[in-house]
């Protein structure tokens, strides 16, 4: 039995005419009726009841009739299911975002793919470190990482969404929080809460290589994880901070920000990272969406 010997016995029951059901299916009249009589001999049972002036459906055809229909919509939904996920308009797909573009970028960034993609079912995980998402990624917990360079495995491919700017977040009240842009080597003598060290962080590193260039090591008095801990240490007055421009979306009440002086403005970039060899339609056109979102 094959589904064409479904599609065959549905369009005869619906119609209670050979041809009818014929026209419809686009086949002449006696290969249908060959068919339905082949049908017939493998169920074991008369389906149909045929006259010279009519065609019905015989008791054991009624329930044979529910049953098919049932299979064929059934294996229509599976086909237009699996035509959606390898269009990607259907699917699942996982987000890490690092901290600062957890608050400013991943909200509008939900919004916009609900818009767009209503059936992909997005699941978000924020405030992850690159080492998690870089382990994540290979781990495939999560599909697509928000996260800052270098990005140097060449198993995953990176695509440049934006370049975001550093500000110096500082206590309210400080030294420093009413000029227009501050330098670091304000802060020679400052404590600073950092990001998490020892790698795990790209804003650490890049903290360590701005002071170096300003002449001194920062004194670091706390490192988190979480940017929004971070935060609110600075606004507690425990020191001060280095952050992307996204962080200030987290408005956070005794804290002031202000814009790093540097040569030419210093900058950190944000990528959209994936597992290269797992590229999907989905995935390219979550992109798209990032980069018309940023």
């Amino acid at each position: 039995m094959e589904l064409r010997h479904l599609r065959y016995f549905r369009a005869v029951a619906e119609e209670l005419h050979f041809g009818r059901a014929a026209q419809r299916l686009l086949i002449a009249q006696p290969p249908l009726s060959q068919q339905i009589r082949q049908l017939e001999r493998e169920v074991g049972a008369d389906l149909l009841r045929r006259t010279t002036r009519s065609v019905e459906l015989t008791e054991a055809g009624r329930a044979f009739l529910e049953r098919t229909v049932r299979i064929l919509d059934a294996v229509d939904d599976a086909v237009d299911q699996a035509r959606r996920i390898g269009t990607g308009a259907e699917g699942r797909l996982v987000v890490g975002c690092v901290g600062s573009a957890t608050y400013s970028l991943l909200p509008r960034l939900v919004r916009e793919l609900r818009a767009a993609l209503p059936a992909v079912d997005l699941r978000v995980r924020g405030e992850m470190l690159a080492p998690e998402q870089l382990a994540a990624l290979h781990a495939k917990d999560i599909d697509l990482a928000l996260m800052r360079p270098p990005v140097d495995d060449p198993a995953l491919t990176a695509v440049s969404l934006r370049r975001d700017r550093l500000l110096v977040a500082l206590p309210a009240g400080h030294r420093c929080a009413d000029r227009d842009e501050v330098s670091l080597a304000d802060l020679r003598d400052e404590d600073f809460i950092s990001h998490a060290g020892g790698g795990r962080s790209r804003m650490s590193a890049l903290l360590a290589a701005l002071c170096a260039d300003a002449g001194f090591s920062p004194r670091i008095r706390d490192e988190v994880d979480e940017t929004s801990t971070l935060v609110t240490l600075v606004a507690g007055g425990l020191g001060v901070a280095l952050v992307p421009e996204p962080t200030a979306a987290l408005e956070i009440g005794g804290v002031t920000y202000r814009p790093l002086a540097a040569k030419a403005g210093a900058t950190i970039e944000l990528l959209a990272v994936y597992r290269s060899a797992d590229a999907s339609p989905l995935t390219a056109k979550v992109v798209d969406v990032l980069r018309a979102t940023v």
